[in-house]
């Protein structure tokens, strides 16, 4: 079987599109063991009229964002509270809305497109007031990650290449790349500040890499990897992602420290980790059966888990109480969903 290796990007509709394109391969690993637990409280959704719904981020109070596809096949935004409510938005001008992540206190972060396709940052706030924004001579902005302060990371392109950003709650933004980097993507972000992500160095590697709040940059790589992709970062400062070794796809955790361990669920073709708290790692797999989402505990324990009737499970975002937003696909389409222990 097949998996896509987002490399920065939701697979199926084109949500977060990171500065390396995606990688089709085929894959047949597996690897060491899998405890089966309960599915949990597994809630569905849809936005009404959507033809597609995919949810990419959760707060601390269970609010989830993401995107909408309707039946002319344009793309909104949307945010569901936590009593079910889903309200529909667009940044003024945008042709196509894709929310990344939301705060604490409902902000919401993302990117949209404008009638001359040229794609801008955005922050909405809780009270549905939106503000636009690009990095100097940006040509491109891509936020993709916002923490309780307000602060949003992501990349940008300009003239001279694709680079990562921090914008503060102030509105000021600063521009970085990790030293060697010919394009840097920005993924996660803690709440102190510190944010993660990858870049490609001339050779064509590519290699993880942390930034602390202060501005040091340390680079990383999992042992025997050709690609490095970091996507979460916790309040303690650990790392999730998954890296490439030769034809395998396999997840990782990196403590603050630098200890990096690798894992996959038992069966997987290919292991993806994108979100982090400080006691879970949430992502999904691709076995002989199809894709399944997962939850893997500090020591190694796996939590598996799909929707009813999934053939495609994929998480995105997990909070502090183990609550758990993606999207899935069955015979009726692509909806989303929230897991709750």
């Amino acid at each position: 079987m097949s998996v896509l290796v987002k490399i920065g990007a939701s697979r199926s509709h084109g949500g977060r599109l990171g500065g390396i394109s995606l990688v089709a391969m085929m894959l047949c690993f597996a690897a060491a063991g899998t405890s089966a637990e309960a599915q949990g409280q597994i809630t569905t959704f849809d936005v009404q009229g959507a033809t597609a719904t995919h949810a990419l981020g959760i707060n601390a109070a269970g609010s989830t964002a993401g995107d909408w596809i309707d039946a002319s096949s344009v793309q909104h935004g949307f945010v569901r509270a936590s009593d079910g409510t889903i309200t529909s938005f667009d940044p003024k001008g945008s042709q196509e809305t894709n929310p990344t992540g939301i705060n604490g206190d409902g902000t919401v972060t993302g990117y949209f497109y404008d009638n001359k396709s040229s794609i801008h940052g955005f922050l909405r706030s809780a009270n549905g007031k939106t503000t636009s924004f690009d990095p100097p001579g940006s040509v491109l902005t891509q936020p993709l990650a916002v923490n309780d302060s307000g602060m949003v990371t992501g990349y940008y392109v300009d003239d001279s290449g694709t680079h990562g950003f921090m914008r503060g709650s102030d509105g000021t933004i600063v521009s970085f790349d990790p030293k060697g980097s010919t394009s840097t993507t920005t993924n996660g972000i803690n709440a102190n500040g510190d944010v993660t992500g990858y870049f490609a160095d001339s050779s064509g590697a590519v290699h993880g890499f942390v930034r602390t709040a202060d501005g040091t940059i340390a680079s990383f790589d999992v042992k025997g990897s050709t690609q490095t992709f970091p996507f979460g970062i916790n309040t303690k400062g650990a790392i999730s992602g998954f890296y490439v070794n030769g034809g395998t796809v396999s997840g990782f955790a990196r403590s603050a420290s630098g200890k990096i361990k690798s894992f996959d669920p038992k069966g997987s073709f290919a292991t993806e980790a994108y979100a982090i708290n400080n006691s879970m790692i949430a992502g999904f797999y691709e076995d002989s059966s199809g894709v399944h989402g997962y939850m893997r505990r500090a020591k190694g324990k796996f939590v598996i888990f799909d929707p009813k009737n999934s053939t495609d499970t994929e998480p995105f975002s997990i909070n502090n109480s183990n609550a758990i937003a993606g999207y899935f696909t069955d015979s009726k389409g692509t909806h989303g969903f929230i897991r709750t222990p």
